[in-house]
């Protein structure tokens, strides 16, 4: 994919794409400008979508695929939630929930770093905020598999069809959302979705339909994009050896190299927005109601921005890459994200000497058009 991109990259930051009519973003700068201007770029995708009950009661609340002002309304109940204090004083379990899952491995020289550690650590701790029971994450990983099955490389999911193969899933979704929203409604408990149920926007409360969008993207954006991080980060300083032994020498290195990680393999390689009216960009001019896929992957190695874009540098500074967006649309979880990784480096470091990938099981890939991660890495370790 990056060779297709640095292709496309080289024929001009804004290019349309004839087949499928719509506009293709890869420079840095522009990419930048569209996540900088959501009135011009709107995220909702609503009014040319065909119409499915399902989608639309998860969509209710899915504020990522809002504009303003309802996008600002209903991000900030979700964002008190999210402080700063409150992410900080995540760092105890996180460390625990580490350790504890690193233990189970305990005496093995081979194991999946993905199904050990990088998917269940996000996965419990996204649970437990949003009192839901951890022990279902086979569920939600199912779920999760499921949304990022797509094989296709630029196709739009716009019709019936496409939409059709996810229903099942977005039903099933649903269905146990709303039970434990109603649960949560009846019995209030210490955690997230009791808030939810509580709060009010401009001085309404949010009906349970309402709800089950925020529920539902939290549960599955909250530890995505965690897994993904920290499965990349394994996988890239098996590949640049002498990065990971700087890291091991030094662990006050680890943030910018977090960053970097984010940056060399963002794990989400595009975002989609549409015009809502004629707007000029990169020199094209572009109508109204025309889609507009933004290649993350692509600006983030624009070299108009990032000296030697192709280089893994763990010493980058600034790297103001574009892997959790930019603008009111900036990932709300990027704090805890950020707040993972770091701690689960540091527990690996600590507990294993090596890690490396093992020739004889490579790693098994998600569709990388949709998602930029491993579902699988396979990784051999000798304890420190």
């Amino acid at each position: 994919m990056l060779a297709w991109l640095r292709e496309q990259r080289a024929t001009g930051s804004v290019r349309f794409e004839e087949q499928q009519r719509f506009w293709q973003v890869f420079g840095y700068a522009e990419a930048q400008r569209v996540l900088s201007d959501p009135l011009v770029f709107s995220s909702d995708f609503s009014r040319i979508m065909p119409a499915q009950p399902d989608f639309e009661l998860f969509s209710k609340g899915n504020f990522v695929r809002m504009d303003p002002p309802k996008h600002r309304k209903l991000r900030g109940l979700v964002s008190q939630a999210f402080t700063p204090h409150m992410i900080a004083g995540l760092a105890p379990r996180i460390a625990a929930l580490s350790a504890e899952l690193l233990e189970q491995q305990r005496g093995a020289e081979r194991f999946d770093l993905v199904d050990g550690l990088a998917y269940p650590l996000p996965v419990i701790v996204i649970a437990e905020l949003l009192g839901i029971p951890a022990e279902d994450r086979v569920v939600f990983r199912r779920w999760a598999d499921v949304l990022l099955s797509r094989t296709e490389q630029n196709t739009l999911p716009l019709d019936e069809s496409a939409l059709e193969k996810f229903v099942p899933t977005i039903r099933e979704m649903n269905d146990y959302l709303l039970a434990h929203i109603r649960q949560r409604r009846a019995h209030p408990a210490a955690d997230l979705t009791s808030k939810l149920v509580s709060a009010e926007v401009d001085g309404e409360r949010l009906d349970d339909q309402e709800i089950v969008g925020f529920v539902g993207l939290l549960l599955i954006a909250g530890h995505i994009t965690t897994t993904a991080l920290l499965g990349n980060a394994i996988l890239t300083l098996d590949e640049h050896r002498e990065a990971a032994a700087e890291l091991r020498s030094d662990p006050s290195l680890l943030p910018s190299a977090i960053e970097e990680v984010l940056r060399y393999r963002p794990p989400f390689p595009r975002l989609g927005r549409m015009t809502t009216a004629a707007v000029e960009l990169g020199g094209h001019s572009i109508a109204g109601e025309q889609i507009v896929i933004l290649w993350i992957a692509a600006a983030n190695r624009d070299a108009a921005e990032f000296r030697d874009p192709d280089r893994f540098d763990i010493h980058r500074t600034p790297n103001p890459h574009l892997s959790f967006g930019h603008g009111i649309h900036f990932c709300l979880g990027a704090p805890l994200a950020r707040l993972e990784a770091r701690i689960a480096l540091e527990a690996l470091f600590a507990r294993y000497r090596e890690i490396a990938s093992i020739p004889d099981a490579p790693p098994e890939f998600h569709n990388p058009w949709t998602i930029i991660s491993v579902k699988h890495l396979p990784v051999a370790v000798r304890a420190a």
